[in-house]
């Protein structure tokens, strides 16, 4: 089913498309979060000790920042169907890696692999988007996509710990995450090819080329213009260093403020654990406390869309940003008082409800501002922008707890998260297109 324009509807994307669509992501995504909390744990099997077991599990992301480039340049080149593709097949061999690697340094290199391959993975699903769903219902596309992400990183760990009590082996989550993969490449093979199925008419196109640059909070569900400056030039072909030199003006900006909210997002992962364990709480309330934000979190994820769909980004990605910074902020202070423990519960449920706010912001705001033409090599760009966000925020957090306090740093991460709300409010207005009256 299309609208009157020729474009797919949200029941298209939903129900029709749905499965080809999110599928694959699910599958990727569900097999990467039952292998992800036990890389550690196998890194010390192998002789890692503490130190060395972190940085084995670091290689993820690392894989992941020196990924994303290469990805954009790969689907700029061969298409989302076939980078998600040799993608998986390649990520097999990462896995295969892992579940016989006879030293910690092969290991790792087959950690790195697999971060290296989920850049392609996601980078390629994002252009899909980006090129084919019409504006009036990306945002909410896009948080289903970031949906599926958190759906495979909540419901692993339980896939994970089912297989150790069945198996007792933490090698059977590496094999698990490989039937995965196999899964995700025939799925991706053998079905319905929706980069064919999903075109968008030449109509839609020349609407989505035209040009405005303010973002008034309005419904984007009209005729939109992008500003000419960051879309002339950007054809088919565009290398990925040229297209990172045209659009210096929007990373530089827009991009660091996603990058701000990628690290306040990385910050909370990290915060939440070590705070519990610096006001004295023991390990299972940790996990309740950390888990119930992870649930709040994970129900908003749909919310998030339909919020910028309707009212545009800024609506979302505010509110998002100042709940977050000031929780963080909040919590600074709660460290030494008698009701600590409560404190702590009710802002990880603060955060909670920030970061399911934020859901698909990241991913909206790189398809908003990239160019029609040619997107991937500019979101290889973007992706890496805001995974450095992530990846920093806890090397700063560990840094200045050892230089100063957990509280100081939690502070600091706070102060953060305001500042990236001004950046949004700055920075959103000037690049994200806004429905015309």
């Amino acid at each position: 089913m299309t609208d009157h324009t020729g474009s797919p509807t949200a029941r298209d994307v939903l129900w029709r498309f749905g499965p080809m669509v999110y599928g694959p992501t699910v599958l990727f995504a569900l097999g990467e979060g039952a292998v992800i909390p036990l890389i550690p744990v196998i890194a010390a099997q192998l002789g890692a000790d503490v130190a060395a077991a972190a940085l084995v599990a670091s290689a993820l992301v690392v894989g992941q920042l020196c990924g994303n480039i290469p990805a954009g340049w790969a689907v700029a080149r061969v298409g989302e169907r076939l980078t998600m593709v040799i993608a998986g097949v390649v990520s097999l061999g990462g896995v295969v890696g892992m579940a016989l690697a006879p030293s910690l340094g092969i290991f790792a290199l087959a950690v790195f692999l697999i971060g290296f391959c989920a850049a392609a993975f996601g980078l390629a699903r994002h252009s899909f988007m980006t090129t084919r769903v019409p504006l009036s219902f990306r945002a909410r596309a896009l948080s289903l996509l970031g949906g599926t992400f958190r759906l495979g990183m909540f419901v692993g760990p339980f896939v994970a710990a089912g297989l150790l009590a069945l198996f007792g082996d933490e090698h059977a989550t590496i094999w698990f995450f490989g039937g995965c993969l196999v899964a995700t490449v025939l799925l991706v093979l053998l079905g319905p090819d929706p980069e064919k199925q999903f075109l968008m008419p030449q109509e839609q196109a020349a609407r989505d080329a035209s040009v405005d640059t303010e973002d008034t909070g309005e419904p984007v569900t009209g005729s939109i213009r992008l500003p000419r400056r960051e879309t002339s030039g950007a054809g088919p072909g565009t290398g990925v260093i040229r297209t990172m030199w045209r659009h210096r003006r929007v990373l530089s900006t827009l991009g660091l403020a996603a990058a701000s909210l990628s690290a306040v997002r990385s910050a909370r992962q990290v915060v939440l654990p070590l705070w519990g364990v610096s006001i004295g709480l023991d390990a299972q309330t940790i996990a309740l406390v950390v888990g119930i934000s992870g649930a709040i979190d994970f129900a908003l994820f749909y919310a998030s869309g339909q919020v910028m769909d309707r009212f545009g980004r800024l609506w979302a990605a505010l509110p998002a940003m100042i709940l977050m910074g000031a929780g963080f902020v909040a919590l600074a202070f709660t460290h030494d008082l008698p009701q600590a423990a409560m404190w702590f519960a009710m802002f990880a449920a603060v955060l909670g409800v920030g970061n399911g706010l934020s859901s698909g912001i990241l991913l909206t705001l790189g398809a908003d501002v990239a160019p029609k033409a040619d997107p991937a090599p500019f979101l290889g760009s973007w992706r890496t922008l805001t995974d450095a966000g992530g990846a920093a925020a806890p090397l700063l957090v560990s840094g200045i707890a050892a230089l100063a306090s957990l509280s100081v740093a939690t502070g600091i991460m706070g102060a953060i998260g305001l500042v990236g709300a001004f950046a949004f409010v700055r920075w959103v207005p000037r690049y994200v297109p806004r429905a015309r009256a």
